[in-house]
This record gives structure tokens, sequence and C-alpha cells, in this order.
């Protein structure tokens, strides 16, 4: 071991504006980085180290302090202070693929890190776990039309509310969401979906997919089976099986799910998940002898419905049919929203609507999980609501959609008659288009892509019996010309 006296410390100059203890401290630890400093080596005495740079011995102490505190040297009473053996950046540096690593290094061997059976289930997603491009690509489904969103009223209203706020938006916000925004969700409800609820009653969340989540593990043990309409919602399927469920798919025809299917099938189901308003891919809405049914299984089993009501707000032909849960009566019904569908997807926020006995739990399990949304997004979405901007915003798409609904069916017409066959599209932001039965769509999405056209094949939407093939086409991003351009390009596609 080297003794201190054969030990020479050179140090920079201090830089003008770096304290002494700061400018002591970075040149210690930089010596021994660089090996000036030897492992092992022994450091002068704090005594005489204060002397040879004139500063004070309650300096060099504290230097001292914070390089053993991290690592870099170690001491004894009586004995002085060394240069440690092993220097902590070892084990904070991180090996770049295909950088050399020392040979002990890669002879280590590495614990195997698995995912719980669940965490499998969950990593399986169906969305795209990065953003979205944009501008979209026609003919991208899901999508709300961004650029007739009224931004600079939206901008408006956020730069009012935060000249408002007080000091009390900027602590915990409630768990179940900001109160005036529930509330102005339940007059909306009321007016447009015909359901009978208070604000009491909403929930607030960042999307519907999180409702589905919560939904599953509030009320699914292992084993317990689920209804889902197939086709119908991936998001949903891998949600519920997360939480152990036996999936069970529901036969769909042109009245939505069949329910005497599943009655006969899987009477026992815990939950039914269903898009009664426009059913997901299909199309159609749940005939309303099919809701009776549903809603008398449920009271008589003692199960719950989930309403996933998307975008069931743009009908172009009537008014928007009243939602399931205007039709129960005995607290069976969880109905969802999402304004990601009826405003912009970068909102993420929705609702659901639960029956009284079910609000508590809910919202306890919603403060464990994710406690509560941003109280000041929720309260200029309140104020959009409330001043009358979303029912003008509504249905001044619903004109705008049913226009796009129509040039599309005319275009498919025109130049694709007889390879794809669009049915007349009653509602929602995209359609389903059938392919030739010995069609492969997931070929044909493929073969649209690389032509510069965004679809999405039917058999997606798959859980177990074949689907017809087709596909899915989302309109209300795109204006009349963008859609008639988007089906001669799509047209090359099928027929090259």
């Amino acid at each position: 071991m080297r003794r201190a006296k054969d030990i020479e410390i050179a140090l920079a100059p201090k830089p003008e504006g770096v304290s002494l203890q700061r400018w002591l401290y970075e040149e210690l630890r930089k010596a021994i980085l660089t090996g000036r400093l030897s492992p092992g080596s022994r450091l002068p005495a704090t005594r005489d180290l204060a002397a040879r740079f004139l500063i004070s011995r309650g300096t060099v102490l504290s230097v001292f302090a914070q390089l053993s505190a991290e690592g870099y040297i170690a001491g004894t009473v009586g004995r002085g202070s060394y240069v440690a053996a092993e220097l902590p950046e070892r084990h904070l540096t991180v090996s770049l693929p295909g950088k050399d690593m020392r040979p002990a290094a890669r002879q280590r061997p590495e614990a195997h890190i698995g995912l719980s059976l669940r965490g499998e289930k969950l990593s399986r997603t169906a969305f795209q776990v990065e953003g979205r491009a944009t501008p979209a690509r026609t003919f991208r489904a899901s999508l709300p039309d961004l650029e007739a969103f009224p931004l600079a009223l939206w901008s408006r209203l956020t730069a009012r509310r935060s000249r408002r706020s007080r000091t009390a938006m900027l602590a915990d916000g409630e768990a179940q969401g900001y109160g005036p925004l529930r509330d102005a969700i339940a007059e909306y409800v009321r007016s447009a979906r015909g359901i009978a609820c208070s604000g009491a009653n909403v929930i607030m969340l960042s999307s519907v997919q999180q409702a589905i989540d919560l939904i599953a593990r509030l009320l699914l043990d292992p084993g317990d089976a689920a209804w889902l309409e197939d086709p119908g919602y991936p998001g949903a399927k891998l949600a519920l099986e997360a939480a152990g469920a036996r999936v069970v798919g529901v036969p769909v025809d042109a009245e939505g799910m069949d329910v005497n299917w599943a009655c006969r099938h899987a009477p026992d189901a815990r939950i039914a998940y269903v898009t009664a308003g426009r059913q997901a891919p299909m199309g159609p809405p749940l005939a309303l002898e099919r809701r009776l049914a549903l809603l008398e299984w449920a009271r008589t089993h003692g199960a719950m419905i989930v309403e996933d009501d998307y975008d069931s707000e743009y009908r172009f032909v009537g008014r928007p049919l009243a939602a399931l849960k205007s039709l129960d009566q005995s607290g069976h019904v969880i109905y969802c929203g999402t304004f990601s569908k009826l405003l912009f997807p970068a909102l993420r926020t929705a609702y659901m609507i639960v029956p009284d006995r079910l609000v508590t739990p809910f919202v306890a399990a919603l403060s464990l999980t994710s406690r509560h949304l941003a109280v000041h997004q929720q309260s200029i979405l309140h104020e959009f609501i409330a001043e009358g901007h979303l029912g003008r915003h509504i249905r001044r798409m619903r004109l705008l959609y049913g226009e796009r609904a129509q040039a599309l069916k005319y275009s498919l017409d025109k130049h694709l008659n007889g390879l794809l066959d669009l049915p007349v599209i009653a509602a929602g932001l995209d359609a389903s288009a059938f392919l030739s039965p010995k069609a492969d769509d997931r070929l044909i999405a493929q073969r649209a892509a690389s032509a510069g056209i965004e679809t999405r094949p039917l058999s997606f939407y798959r859980l177990e019996r074949p689907v017809p093939p087709g596909l899915v086409l989302g309109f209300a991003a795109f204006g009349v010309d963008d859609i008639e351009q988007g089906v001669v390009a799509l047209a090359r596609a099928l027929t090259s």
C-alpha cells in the first residue's frame, strides 16, 4: 500500500463562481476516477490537505464525508482514509449492445426475471404503443376530424380557466372526478342518451379501456365467464382475459349480439360486454327485443352488462338511439362513454355511469390504482359542455360525417363495385366493407398499406368463429376529395 507522503494530488485551479467545497469534491472524484489516485491508496490527512490548499479543515471533512457516502473512499478511526478498492461507477455503468465487456461480466450468470401470468396477458396489447403519425392516412378508423375541432375556442376556454383558477385547483382532486364535470355529463346523457342518473353515478377515467380493466378486476374472479361479441373489440377481450375471465364469443348478426345463443351456451356468465348503439365492427345496433332479453338475463342471474357507447352519437339516420342503459330499471348496466371519439384522442377523458351500489367500491379502487385525472383539464371540459359547445360540435360533426359517409359509399360503388361491398352507413366514424368470400383481408390490408392506404381487416376483430373477409374504413377524418382519391388508390391496390 502506498504511503501518504508518496501521493501527489494535483488539483486544477478553482473556477470562478464555484464553491471551495464543490471544487475540492469534483477534483478528488476526478482524480480517483481517472486513476491518478489508485484504488487502495491512502489519502493525506484532512488537516494536511487543508493546510496545503489553504482551505478550512471543516470544508475538507465535508468533502471526505460526501466521497465516503458515495463509496469513493473508505476509512477507519486512527488509520486514515483510503481510495475504495471497488468504485461505484462499476455498478452504475450500462454496457451498450456490441461493446466489449470484461470477461468476468460476460461469464456472470444473470437471474431470469419473468412476467406473471397476468403480466403476460397484459403485455399482449391490441394497440400501438407509439403515437400514430399525423396527418392520418385514409382510411384510418376510429378517428374524428381533428381539423374540424374548434381549437381556437378550446384555447380561449383554457386561458380563461387558467386565469380563474384558485389555489384549490392545484391540490388533489376527487378520485371520482371533478364534481361540476360529472354533473354536466349526467345532464348531457339524460338529454342525449335517455339515461336517468346524477353526477353521483358518474366516474371519470382516462379511457373506456381503463373502465373495462377496472370492471373486470372488481367484478370477475378467475374462471368466471364473460360474454363478448364475436367479432368484437379486441381490447375488451384482452383486458377480460388478463383478469382471468373465460371469454365466450357470442355470434353477431344483423340485429347485434345473439343473446339467446349466449343464454343457451353460457348462462352463468358474470359480465356481458356489448356495443349496443353501433356494434363494433359490423355496425348494426342491438335490436330492442335483444336488449330486453339481455336485461332480463342480467337481472335473473345477478350479472352486469357493460355498454360501450363509443361513437353512436354520430347517427346519420334519425335521432341517436337511446342507450341500453336507459332501459335499465334494476341497476345491472354500466354505461361507458368517451370524449376521445367525440372531441379528440389526446384529451384522454372518458367516463362510466355505475349503479348506486357500485359507486363506493369503484371509486375506492380507482383511488388505489390511479388516484384521479388532472383537475385542470376536467374543468376546461366542464366549461366546454356547460356552455353548450359540446352539443353544437356534435350537431355540426353529425352533418359533416354524414356527408362523408355518403361520399365513401358513392366512391366505392363507382370504383370498386363488385370488389368491395359497403352497406348503408347509419352511424359512427367508420364502416365495414365486405370482400369476396374467399379473399384474404389481412393480405389485402397489407397491399393497401403499400399503396399509402390505411385500413383494418375485419379478421382483426375475430374471437372464435370465422369472420366475413372485409376492411374497416374510417371516413370521418377525411374530406370528400380525400375520400375519392383514397378509393381510387385502394382500387388500384385491389386490382393489381
